[in-house]
């Protein structure tokens, strides 16, 4: 990610449908399959955007975060708890083994050429038992100018991510698509995009009509219930994983 993207997210991410929503869904996945967990890691914490909602959504022993950027660090320290602990960390080098129960990665691996190597940092992180989130976009189709300006290296083709999961020492526990109702809407914005000169469309995305946005986080508030109720969705404009370590 470019750094000057930080301050742009930190503007949007408390309000904007996808984010409000893609939060709600892991911390609902938290406590559906890892509710006795306590010490958490997020890689690429971003603006620490996750981890202040995993921070208020129980009482943590320990919380990590570690972002490559330290552009992404200084806001978080600004929004997190002073005992949530910040690092500086390149994601295929994590020095942690077996010290946490929980270990989670959004919309991060999709960014590194050899995301392999995350994942299994990641299993050498996680306690055997303990649990991992994962969530990235979703079907190459889908590719467009936002995924350049994000310098994604890959959307992912549907049970990819698990083959990769797999292969680092982790059991498939729950995985389905998300942000799925929406998905017909997603798939119009990317089309019109690839027509449009420049930046113009991804820069709307985020600076949406506020009716239109609290539509929107309605309709994956929904969603949201829904999946964490059980039900999965075949398709998507991005992906979840929930794994255990073997």
């Amino acid at each position: 990610m470019d750094p000057k993207n930080f301050e742009m997210l930190s503007k949007v991410e408390a309000e904007h449908f996808w984010f409000v929503a893609r939060n709600e869904l892991i911390i609902g996945l938290m406590d559906k399959f890892f509710p006795g967990a306590r010490r958490f890691l997020e890689i690429g914490c971003g603006n620490g955007a996750v981890l202040r909602a995993v921070a208020r959504s129980r009482n943590w022993e320990r919380l990590v975060g570690s972002e490559l950027h330290p552009t992404g660090l200084a806001f978080a320290k600004r929004r997190l708890p002073a005992q949530v602990e910040l690092v500086q960390m390149d994601a295929r080098n994590i020095p942690a083994e077996s010290a946490f129960d929980l270990t989670g990665a959004f919309d991060v691996v999709e960014h590194i050429a050899d995301d392999e190597a995350v994942l299994r940092g990641l299993r050498r992180a996680t306690q055997s038992g303990g649990g991992a989130i994962i969530t990235v976009p979703q079907h190459p189709l889908l590719w467009s100018r936002a995924d350049d300006i994000a310098y994604h290296q890959r959307r992912y083709r549907r049970g990819e991510l698990e083959a990769k999961l797999r292969r680092s020492g982790f059991e498939i526990v729950f995985s389905t698509s998300y942000t799925a109702l929406l998905l017909p809407v997603m798939v119009v914005s990317r089309l019109s995009a690839k027509h449009k000169p420049g930046n113009e469309e991804v820069v709307r995305e985020f600076n949406l009509n506020p009716w239109v946005n609290s539509i929107f986080t309605a309709i994956l508030r929904a969603e949201v219930r829904a999946t964490l109720s059980g039900l999965t969705w075949p398709a998507g404009g991005s992906r979840v994983v929930v794994a255990r370590a073997a």
